[in-house]
């Protein structure tokens, strides 16, 4: 369920008092445990380092990700494979 538009979106405080100390097009990451945070139009061109429970992955924001949340370029579970016959035949051929 999105949030009310009579709140307008969540945007972590925190979050955009670091933004605003460094200058447009710094290559520092920004480190952030604020998943659920939205992607405004200042965050285009930083980077942040958001974490997925274990570490951080950097995320380069761009302008087609505003609106998005954090988390969502920050996946949270490892996918290793899927199981089954035809599976292991093909990793035999790729052998």
């Amino acid at each position: 369920m999105s949030r009310s538009l009579k709140k307008g979106p969540y945007v972590d405080e925190k979050l955009l008092k670091k933004i605003s100390k460094l200058k447009s097009g710094d290559k520092t990451v920004v480190k952030t445990w604020a998943r659920s945070s939205a992607i405004s139009p200042k965050m285009v061109g930083f980077t942040f380092g958001v974490h997925n429970g274990k570490q951080h992955i950097e995320v380069f924001v761009t302008e087609d990700m505003v609106g998005h949340k954090l988390g969502e370029f920050s996946p949270t579970k490892k996918f290793t494979r899927h199981g089954g016959k035809m599976q292991k035949e093909i990793e035999k051929k790729s052998i």
